[in-house]
C-alpha cells in the first residue's frame, strides 16, 4: 500500500524532465526538489528560521549514523522523534548511514550480518544491520527513511561491483521485512526508498534497477554515484536506471552535487537532490549565483560595494555587500559562513524551483541550454 502520495505535475516535452509533487503527513514537496543536508539534526551555520525563511527548504536531511551516536537514541525518542528535536515542522529524510559506515575503511568490518565499526567520535565499539538500521530511522522518525547498503567505489572492479550489488539487494530482502512488520512511533507515516546500486556497469545498475522496481516501494533512490566515476559516466548511468524505475514514484539521486550535475539529471528523469556542496564551498567562500561563482576571497571583491546577488533568493544578498562579505572571510568571522550558506542553499532551492517552472512551461530544454554555462562560469 502507498502511504506516501506522488503525483506527476508535467514532463518536459524535449526531454526526460519532470515536474511532481509529493505529499507527506508534515507537509508537501514540490520537485525536482534539492535538500538542504542536516547531518547531525542541523544544517551547518543555518538557523532554523533562516532555513525556514530565507532558504525556503521544504525538506531537509538527517543522517543515521551521526545522530545514532550523538545525541543517542533515547534523546530522540524521549524528544518524540527528530521534527521535536530540532524543531523543523517540514519533511525530513534519513539516509542510513551506510555511505559514512564505509568511508570509514580502517575502523570497520563488513560480514553478510551487516557492519561492525568504532565511532568517529570515541572509538566505541558497534553494530549496523539492516534490521537495527530500520529500528534506528524509525527511532529517528524521519517521513523518508533510506534502506541500509553498501556504496560501492566509483572505480570498483566489475566482480567487486557485482558482489557489492548483491550483498545490497539481500540486504534492502531485510529492510523491506523489518520495515513492513514495525509501526511508525510518532504518529505519523514513514516511507521507506530502497537504493539502485551497481558502480558504473550497464548491466549491473539494470539488474539493481529492476529489483528496485519490483519492491514497488513508495520512491526510490540511485546511490554510489559521484564517487570517483566520470561525470558522462554517471550521466550515462542515470538514464540507465530511470529507464526501468517506475515513473509514477519519486527518483531521488544521493550525494549529487554541482548545479550543472542538478540540471543535467533533471533534463534525465531526476526528482530529488542532496549535497553538502553549497553549505561546505559556502562556508570556504565560493558563492553560486544566478551569473556565475564567486570566490569570495579575491581581492577583486574588496571595494565591490553592490549587493551579494542583485535580484538574489535570499535577504542576505541585499543586506550584505560583497566587499563586506570578503572582509568577513578575511577577519574569519562566523557570519560570513552563515551568510554565504544562507546564499548558496537559497541559490540552489531557487534553481530546482525555475527547472520546475520551465518544465511546466514546456521549455526546459531551451532554459537549461541558456542558463547552465552562465550559472557555472567563473566571476
Amino acid at each position: 500500500m502507498i502511504l506516501m502520495h506522488f503525483e506527476l505535475i508535467a514532463t518536459d516535452p524535449q526531454t526526460n524532465a519532470r515536474a511532481g509533487r509529493i505529499t507527506t503527513d508534515h507537509g508537501v514537496i514540490e520537485t525536482p526538489i534539492f535538500m538542504p543536508v542536516g547531518t547531525v539534526g542541523s544544517v551547518k551555520a543555518v538557523q532554523l528560521y533562516e532555513l525556514k525563511d530565507d532558504v525556503k527548504a521544504q525538506i531537509i536531511l538527517g543522517n543515521t549514523y551521526h545522530l545514532y551516536l550523538r545525541p543517542g537514541l533515547h534523546v530522540l525518542e524521549q524528544a518524540g522523534g527528530l521534527h521535536r528535536f530540532n524543531g523543523f515542522d517540514r519533511p525530513m529524510l534519513t539516509d542510513s548511514g551506510g555511505f559514512q559506515v564505509f568511508s570509514l575503511s580502517g575502523i570497520r568490518k563488513m560480514t553478510e550480518e551487516g557492519v561492525e565499526f568504532r565511532s568517529h567520535i570515541d572509538g566505541s565499539k558497534h553494530m549496523f544491520t539492516p534490521e537495527r538500521v530500520m529500528d534506528i530511522e524509525r527511532t529517528i522518525g524521519a517521513d523518508i527513511m533510506m534502506a541500509f547498503d553498501e556504496c560501492t567505489p566509483g572505480t570498483a572492479d566489475y566482480a567487486y561491483a557485482k558482489q557489492s550489488m548483491e550483498r545490497t539487494h539481500r540486504w534492502l530482502d531485510r529492510c523491506w521485512q523489518r520495515f513492513n512488520s514495525t509501526e511508525p512511533k510518532y504518529g505519523y507515516r514513514q516511507s521507506l526508498f530502497p537504493i539502485v546500486q551497481g558502480c558504473t556497469y550497464r548491466d549491473l545498475r539494470e539488474q539493481s534497477a529492476e529489483k528496485v522496481a519490483s519492491l514497488d516501494a513508495d520512491g526510490n533512490a540511485i546511490g554510489g554515484l559521484a564517487v570517483g566515476e566520470p561525470t558522462e559516466v554517471m550521466y550515462e548511468m542515470i538514464e540507465v536506471v530511470n529507464a526501468i524505475l517506475p515513473k509514477d514514484r519519486p527518483r531521488y539521486l544521493m550525494g549529487v552535487g554541482t548545479p550543472a550535475n542538478l540540471l543535467e539529471s533533471i533534463e534525465r528523469g531526476v526528482d530529488m537532490f542532496d549535497c553538502v556542496m553549497p553549505t561546505r564551498n559556502g562556508r570556504n567562500g565560493m558563492l553560486f549565483t544566478k551569473h556565475g561563482i564567486m570566490n569570495m576571497k579575491n581581492e577583486k571583491w574588496s571595494t565591490d560595494f553592490s549587493p551579494i546577488e542583485e535580484g538574489g533568493a535570499s535577504r542576505v544578498d541585499t543586506l550584505y555587500s560583497r566587499s563586506y562579505l570578503r572582509h568577513l572571510f578575511h577577519a574569519q568571522e562566523f557570519l560570513a559562513m552563515q551568510i554565504a550558506s544562507i546564499h548558496n542553499l537559497a541559490f540552489y532551492l531557487w534553481l530546482v524551483g525555475e527547472a520546475r517552472r520551465h518544465i511546466i512551461s514546456g521549455d526546459y530544454a531551451a532554459w537549461k541550454r541558456a542558463t547552465l554555462p552562465e550559472v557555472m562560469q567563473r566571476l
